[in-house]
């Protein structure tokens, strides 16, 4: 229980007057159903007329006795009093109807108490999606290496929502039910010491039972989420990878692999669900033995020559005793749902926790423009044990246009991202105008850079958006602009709405060449001092690699650009030419 409190000390903070009104109006609901069972013994005297319907009761002052034979002697007194003005007919539908109108009351609190916890419900479950995804944004690139796109959707979205369903669900339960089982058993110790001493000895055999049966669900539950996160990358996968399923055949070969990881989660899934249907059934034999037996042992003392309790009174005892088997089960439900909860915020937690090495300094300093040169100062990378880049020395100047060619694999993707910090070196610095990029502002870092890549990364939005990525409150007059210069205009406008046109899931209703070039005006607009090219005509036929190289050319102008290329055509007018290998 120990993880489930932190997760409630960390995410149910904000919401605390949600709590505390739900703690209120539980407690209310608690002494209204206790004082509508009350009722039942003088209504039972009435109809039955036992000996505490025929006695002669006097109106007791208050702390002359225990308060609560005095409580109870005036109740009677009064009840007694409504019988000799009324009649017992009348006073049994006053009675009645003293009832209703407390059970209405205890309904509209209990009513109050599960509606105030919906916003908390509802915000817990948003406050964790929103830390998921906020998380994401700022993680490093490398972190996304090692993990599938599946595996992360499915834990936004799979993980997330079992947190929902077993952990923030059970909060009311964990608000409501304590106060009803201890509202519950105070009543009962009141009635009846003997009987309720009784029922505490037999009550933890029970709890013990209840927790051997459970115990499993934790690790269960977690290996059916993983056998989820692994169905959701396959799908992921499959829907990223069409064009070569089809073109290879392959789509049998996909639906086995598909069905193979579904029945995998199904398995995992019949196991935590047949021991979380095991919680209901169970709990209610053990609370039906409960009821057996305190029902032999209250019968015992009522039978007996000194009988502590008379059988109206045992009647109300049993349906206190009844009344608090429910919580108790739900208390059984929550130790089912909460392990499956616990598992998910496990999962989730792999990304929240995960360690960002892409750290900003508080004394970070601003920088707006590149005045000078940047420098490559002996630097080293390396992926694990895989070393990358060996005591690189490198400086380019204001203004240049370097190329960077080389085999595949040789580092010259990995040498570019270590200037806008997606990296960090492992030894040696990169620096602009003499300052190390670490020292620097990262966010005003990367405002210096423009990417080109060999994929052309773009939204499911508009041309409009996808060109303004990142650049705010640019005008319709200054996209038109960047479109043009990018050669991208005249094709955008022979589209069925023109700049507010969608493109499609990242981009697929436009051809390579018009990707690159959206991709460019996008660049353009963003008017960066420094321009990276990464690769940006490799993929692309002759005609559109032209359109295209005018349009980096006229983007390459009056920028420090380092350009990534196999290609003669992109570093034919480089400054300097640097082979890494």
């Amino acid at each position: 229980m120990k993880e489930f409190f932190n997760l409630l000390t960390r995410f149910v903070s904000p919401y605390k007057r949600f709590v505390l009104w739900a703690i209120l109006l539980n407690i209310l609901s608690a002494v209204f159903n206790v004082f509508s069972f009350s009722l039942l013994i003088p209504i039972l005297n009435i109809l039955f007329k036992t000996d505490g319907g025929n006695k002669v009761y006097t109106f007791m002052e208050w702390g002359s006795a225990p308060l609560k034979d005095t409580a109870v002697n005036n109740f009677y007194y009064y009840v007694s009093k409504l019988i000799d003005v009324f009649g017992p007919s009348t006073t049994l539908l006053w009675l009645g109807l003293f009832l209703a109108g407390m059970t209405l009351l205890k309904t509209a609190c209990y009513f109050g108490s599960s509606a105030v916890m919906i916003p908390l419900r509802t915000g817990v479950v948003r406050d964790i999606r929103t830390l998921v995804y906020s998380k994401i944004m700022y993680l490093p690139l490398n972190f996304f290496s090692s993990e599938r796109k599946g595996d992360i959707i499915a834990r936004m979205s799979g993980d997330v929502s079992e947190i929902e369903n077993s952990i923030t669900s059970s909060l009311d339960m964990l608000l409501k039910n304590p106060i009803l089982i201890i509202s519950y058993f105070t009543t009962l110790f009141i009635t009846s010491w003997q009987l309720t001493v009784f029922t505490l000895l037999v009550l933890p055999t029970m709890g013990w039972v209840m927790g051997q049966v459970g115990r499993k669900l934790k690790r269960q539950s977690l290996e059916a989420q993983e056998k989820w996160s692994e169905t959701m990358s396959q799908l992921e996968e499959t829907l990223g990878g069409l064009r070569i399923i089809k073109a290879f055949v392959a789509e049998e070969k996909m639906i086995n692999r598909f069905n193979k990881c579904s029945n995998e989660f199904r398995q995992a899934t019949n196991k935590v669900a047949t021991r979380q249907s095991l919680a209901h059934p169970m709990s209610e034999f053990l609370g039906t033995i409960l009821i057996v037996i305190v029902l032999w042992f209250g019968g015992s003392l009522i039978l007996g020559e000194k009988s502590t309790i008379d059988a109206p009174t045992f009647i109300f005892y049993m349906v206190i005793l009844y009344s608090v088997i429910n919580p108790l089960k739900d208390f059984s439900k929550a130790g089912y749902s909460i392990p499956k909860g616990l598992a998910s915020m496990e999962r989730v937690d792999k990304i929240l926790k995960a360690e960002n090495n892409i750290v900003e300094k508080k004394d970070a300093v601003h920088i707006t423009e590149l005045k000078d040169e940047i420098a490559f100062d002996n630097i080293s990378f390396s992926y694990g044990e895989n070393e990358v880049l060996h005591e690189i020395n490198l400086k380019i100047k204001k203004g240049e246009t370097i190329a960077l060619v080389g085999q595949s694999g040789s580092g010259k993707s990995t040498l570019v991202d270590l200037i806008p910090r997606f990296h960090d070196v492992q030894k040696g610095k990169v620096m602009i105008d003499g300052v190390d990029v670490k020292d620097l502002v990262v966010k005003d870092l990367r405002s210096l850079i423009g990417n080109v890549n060999q994929e052309a990364i773009l939204f499911n939005d508009s041309f409009f958006n996808n060109i303004t990525f990142g650049v705010e409150n640019a005008t319709m007059e200054q996209v038109i602009e960047a479109a043009k210069i990018a050669n991208a205009h005249d094709f955008i406008m022979e589209t069925e709405e023109g700049y507010n046109t969608n493109i499609g899931d990242r981009g697929c209703r436009l051809s390579g060449g018009q990707r690159q070039r959206i991709s460019i005006a996008r660049a353009i607009l963003k008017n960066p001092p420094i321009l990276i090219l990464d690769e940006a005509t490799s993929a692309l036929d002759t005609e559109s690699e032209r359109l295209v190289q005018e349009a980096l050319e006229r983007l390459m102008k009056t920028r420090t650009t380092i350009a990534i290329a196999h290609r003669l055509s992109t570093i034919k007018n480089a400054n300097t030419i640097y082979v890494l290998y």
